[in-house]
């Protein structure tokens, strides 16, 4: 690990005029930036640590919504009263994600913000554009099983790692930050980034902008919901592909329609267009198949990853048909049945 200087903040705004200097990085729970230190793909000169800022509660809003503190655990996140009882589909995303002692330290604001475990990014002796733009991109070609199916491009097709993440864009989240020029608001679905020719930028943040808190507002998935991740095993470890499903009814046809996928992207996929497919219709197989159809068309595989493609109409439909039946899968006994 290279030499750097620490400093702890003791405000927004003063982690604002610090996080803006040249090779600054913030510092949270520090379960990604600490390893990316270790592999020296990130060399900050300056770590801003913002753990002290008191952006950690979780609090009820007056639209009916939730607001959630940039620096809640992601435990404390998962496991909130609230949280549990109107967003059940986050809940189960978090408990899906990464082990218990890491979801202990790990913030909301920095799930948002790690960086993929590409193994080409983390190895700094291969070529990689998202660590050294212009060095080349060593997964096309290459070792590509966990790699994007979606939204790549010919410069990087890395994947977006977080499961909280693909819950959050299912439920239409808004992203709050604060920077040198003030607060302002980012819907979920523009705050990732596709690679295109820059893949060094994972999202829309601007230099020195401080994610402060996450909205949620006020939904109607309490029952039909269900968080599907496929993965090589069933302990801790990454989505190959992984599925947010919510349905509401209005009798026996579907209302409203959120899906998102997690481990085939850049950032979470989602396509309006696939969910508007079920809106009106019984809830069957037949409908399922045809929103998976829409969800990945476009898809490519680089080789070694085409079976994501199938896998990922197939856990469509099943994370719907799990949802319809208010049966979501148990993040416990993560067997599917």
């Amino acid at each position: 690990m290279i030499p750097f200087d620490y400093v702890r903040a003791g405000s927004i705004d003063e982690a604002i005029a610090l996080g803006a200097e040249p090779e600054a990085r913030f510092l949270a729970g520090g379960t990604n930036i600490v390893d990316l230190m270790k592999e020296t793909v990130e060399r900050p000169a300056r770590i801003v640590d913002i753990g002290r800022l008191g952006l950690d509660a979780i609090e009820g809003r007056q639209d009916g919504g939730l607001r959630l503190g940039a620096l809640a655990a992601n435990a404390d996140t998962a496991y909130h009263p609230l949280v549990e009882r109107d967003y059940p589909l986050l809940t189960s995303a978090i408990l899906a994600g990464a082990s218990p002692q890491l979801r202990n330290a790990a913030t909301n604001g920095g799930n948002l913000n790690q960086r993929t475990r590409c193994y080409y990014f983390y190895d700094v002796a291969t070529p990689c554009n998202k660590r050294e733009p212009g060095t080349g991109c060593s997964a096309i070609g290459g070792v590509n099983r966990n790699h994007a199916i979606l939204g790549a491009s010919e410069a990087c097709i890395a994947t977006h790692p977080s499961d909280m993440c693909v819950a959050l864009a299912a439920l239409d989240a808004v992203v709050r930050v604060s920077g040198p020029n003030g607060e302002r608001e980012i819907a979920f679905a523009d705050y990732h980034r596709l690679p295109g020719d820059e893949p060094q930028k994972d999202n829309t943040l601007l230099p020195g902008e401080l994610v402060t808190a996450i909205d949620l507002p006020a939904q109607h998935f309490r029952e039909h919901y269900s968080y599907l991740k496929l993965r090589d095993r069933l302990s801790y470890a990454f989505a190959l592909v992984s599925v947010a499903a919510a349905l509401s009814f209005d009798g026996d046809r579907i209302a409203e329609a959120r899906v998102a996928l997690g481990g085939v992207a850049h950032k979470p996929w989602r396509k309006r267009d696939a969910e508007d497919i079920l809106i009106g219709t019984e809830a069957s197989q037949q409908q399922f198949a045809a929103c998976a159809d829409r969800l990945l068309e476009g898809a490519i595989g680089r080789g070694a990853n085409d079976f994501k493609i199938d896998l990922a109409k197939r856990a469509v439909v099943r994370a719907l048909t799990q949802a319809a039946a208010d049966t979501p899968q148990s993040q416990v006994d993560k067997k599917i049945a």
